[in-house]
């Protein structure tokens, strides 16, 4: 249980760098970037089809998070 929280904690930190990167304006065909997008965005896009964008606000991020953090602490307490 132990190794999926850390695995837990980081795919949170590649969410977390993925919302940094989206305040900045760089090329997502950049090989690294590119890499993070296609690793991060599958389970983004889940929560993008239950809460699209709006005004221009991803909160997808936010939720997806929440809901990493919540599994995290489940599996810490078994």
């Amino acid at each position: 249980m132990y190794f999926l929280v850390i695995l837990i904690n980081i795919y949170s930190m590649l969410i977390f760098v993925r919302v940094l990167l989206s305040w900045v304006p760089i090329d997502p065909r950049t090989p690294g970037i590119e890499t993070l997008f296609q690793i991060t965005d599958p389970y983004l896009d889940l929560f993008r089809k239950i809460l699209p964008p709006m005004g221009g606000l991803d909160f997808s991020p936010i939720i997806a998070l929440m809901v990493l953090q919540v599994l995290a602490r489940a599996l810490s307490a078994v």
